[in-house]
């Protein structure tokens, strides 16, 4: 096992525990053993996280343009860019967020290490996305070409992390921790094509649009798309969830946000060409970089942005997960997800229900 999960799961221990001592019976109920009873009045504000990457769109464009302001207006909408998933999951514990797109593997670990106190996830975000790149001078022709080289991923134990340690262990290899003959380097995408353009790494599994980047910018090729690897090609690549309390005491609110991520989720899907041109303008406020059009329009096409949660990727990615020894065996992921009030909605605009 890697030893900075082993840290973790002692981490996560604590938390849990504390988490257990501190915070009062949230009276969870049972509708497909997940539903959350709501008792006590609405908030006033809603405090919302995103990242600034393309599988986080609708939040990019709809907080940056004010399109969820509008469809949460008399509330206070209150916004946060984070850049790695387990500072959502800290943002959450210590209450400072109250719902966040956010992969899935960061929110698997959130549900682990609070008992399944934490959060719900209550909709899809985006599916697909993520690819493994490879530089064309690598001398990667095949998996069985893989013995003595190094690869990255965005973040040790981060979604594409998980998958591409699975792809590994399927494939017959061990990574040098586990005394195997091949090389994980955790990097930022950033310095993921850096590193590459370097040649100081021969592959990487990103996503999108940042395997685009790597193709178009680094000498490097698609030796994988990820959605070869899963039914339909369908996989969670980002999902919104809620911190339970907040879900509990705040029905409304969270349907007016679900409202506005499916009108912008529709706007997005139908207007690519605007959508791509709005996105790079709030990304430009938010990082002070835009994306080269090119490269977005490319990462999109491997991509779905839908409200779908894809629930069963999300199991199996928690499955691989454990597999590979991030999370320990025997932990129960079925009550992560509540998507009553997702299908509400849904039932509301006359679309078709979540099962």
């Amino acid at each position: 096992m890697v030893n900075h999960w082993i840290k973790f799961g002692i981490a996560g221990a604590i938390i849990a525990a504390v988490i257990a001592a501190s915070i009062p019976s949230l009276g969870l109920g049972n509708n497909n053993g997940n539903q959350i009873d709501t008792i006590g009045s609405e908030s006033g504000v809603i405090r919302i996280g995103y990242f600034p990457n393309v599988n986080h769109a609708q939040a990019v464009i709809g907080l940056g343009r004010g399109d969820y302001h509008r469809s949460l207006q008399g509330l206070e909408v209150r916004s946060q860019v984070f850049n790695a998933g387990p500072s959502v999951i800290e943002a959450m514990l210590a209450k400072q967020v109250d719902v966040s797109y956010i992969g899935p593997n960061p929110a698997i670990n959130g549900y682990a290490v609070s008992n399944g106190t934490l959060l719900r996830v209550v909709s899809g975000g985006a599916s697909g996305g993520a690819v493994f790149v490879v530089r064309n001078d690598a001398g990667i022709q095949s998996v069985s070409d893989f013995a003595g080289k190094k690869f990255a991923s965005p973040q040790l134990g981060n979604t594409q992390d998980v998958a591409l340690r699975k792809y590994l262990l399927e494939n017959g290899y061990k990574t040098k921790e586990n005394g195997g003959n091949v090389e994980i380097l955790p990097a930022k995408t950033a310095d993921i094509v850096t590193l590459m353009l370097k040649k100081e790494i021969d592959g990487a599994w990103v996503p999108e649009p940042w395997g685009a980047k790597l193709v178009k910018e680094a000498n490097s090729r698609i030796f994988l798309d990820e959605r070869t690897l899963w039914p339909d090609g369908e996989f969670v690549t980002a999902h919104i969830i809620v911190r339970t309390e907040y879900l509990r005491d705040n029905p409304e609110t969270i349907k007016r946000l679900l409202n506005a991520h499916i009108d912008e989720t529709e706007w997005i899907n139908e207007n690519k060409e605007e959508a791509v041109k709005a996105f790079n303008q709030e990304l430009k406020k938010l990082t002070g970089k835009e994306i080269p059009e090119d490269e977005l329009v490319e990462g999109l096409s491997r991509m779905e942005l839908t409200h779908d949660p894809v629930k069963q990727s999300l199991f199996q990615s928690a499955e691989d997960a454990i597999e590979i020894g991030f999370l320990e065996r025997g932990a129960d992921f079925t009550g992560i997800y509540d998507l009553t009030l997702l299908n509400e909605v849904l039932v509301q605009r006359g679309l078709e229900r979540i099962d």
